[in-house]
């Protein structure tokens, strides 16, 4: 297949949004918001050898690309309009690709998330970079900044979960949370790098007394291995509690990001692509 032929699959293949008003085929996608609502944009790579192996499932890698965009759409209470997917690959994948557009858009219709245009290229390795856009209430979105001393600090299921398992973005519950919870950030990277990026961002320090263990996890896993995608989030004293989340510790004064596991000082260590890393 050449490219355009690739596209022309691709274009089948995927479903376009009730407010795309010009989608895959055109040098850009149309989009048209509805009145009242701020629009989040967000963009995540996979790189093969990186995020994933070359021998793994074309379409768990599609619909895993996908999965973790639509992550950071739930962190801010927001809801899925649609996305630009842009995939690189070596010579004689065509059949590789339109696997990982049926992947991707499996979860892009369980989503109502619109495939709304993308690009495709060659390239040594796999590449990916998948760009969503949501939209949530104007004013309304969660953000990092805002948990305060006496919140209590939630996670919305077990941690150090395999890395290879499927993402189940937490989109209900991010939108549940909006206008309830006082911050909030996808756990991607390790509970204690992104609760540390949490309260840095709000000016507090947390105190972690449980971690929610995922079977098999040992507790160096939940704390810093990344991969879990759960929502990290904070609730005032007395705020409702969603149901199937579990309470780990409190926001507390002191140094901002500043971190302890039940009374001792907890390094926040986690995935970091420019970290030094032993030889």
């Amino acid at each position: 297949m050449n490219e355009l032929e690739i596209i022309e699959r691709i274009r089948c293949i995927a479903s376009a949004g009730p407010r795309i008003e010009l989608g895959i085929g055109d040098d850009c996608a149309i989009y048209r918001p509805r009145p009242g609502e701020d629009l989040l944009f967000t963009s995540d790579q996979m790189i093969e050898g990186v995020h994933f192996l070359s021998k793994h499932n074309a379409a768990s890698v599609g619909e895993r690309a996908l999965a973790r965009s639509l992550s950071d759409i739930a962190a801010m209470g927001g809801e899925p309009r649609f996305c630009l997917a842009s995939l690189a690959v070596p010579r004689r994948m065509e059949t590789w690709i339109v696997g990982f557009f049926r992947g991707l858009m499996r979860l892009a219709r369980r989503t109502s998330t619109a495939l709304a245009g993308g690009d495709l290229a060659r390239s040594k390795i796999i590449y990916c970079d998948v760009m969503v856009c949501g939209a949530v209430a104007r004013g309304k979105a969660l953000r990092r900044d805002g948990a305060r001393v006496g919140d209590a600090i939630y996670v919305s299921g077990r941690l150090g979960k395999p890395w290879d398992r499927r993402i189940n973005p937490r989109l209900d519950l991010g939108r549940a949370l909006a206008g309830i919870a006082t911050s909030c950030i996808d756990v991607s990277d390790g509970l204690s790098l992104d609760l540390h990026r949490l309260a840095l961002a709000s000016g507090v320090a947390a105190e972690i007394d449980r971690v929610p263990l995922a079977r098999g996890a040992t507790l160096d896993r939940a704390l810093h291995g990344g991969e879990d995608y759960e929502l990290l989030f904070t609730l005032p004293p007395g705020a409702h509690v969603p149901a199937g989340t579990s309470r780990i510790g409190t926001i507390v004064k002191g140094r901002a990001g500043g971190l302890k596991l039940n009374g001792r000082p907890l390094a926040p260590r986690g995935w970091d692509h420019f970290a030094k890393r032993a030889p």
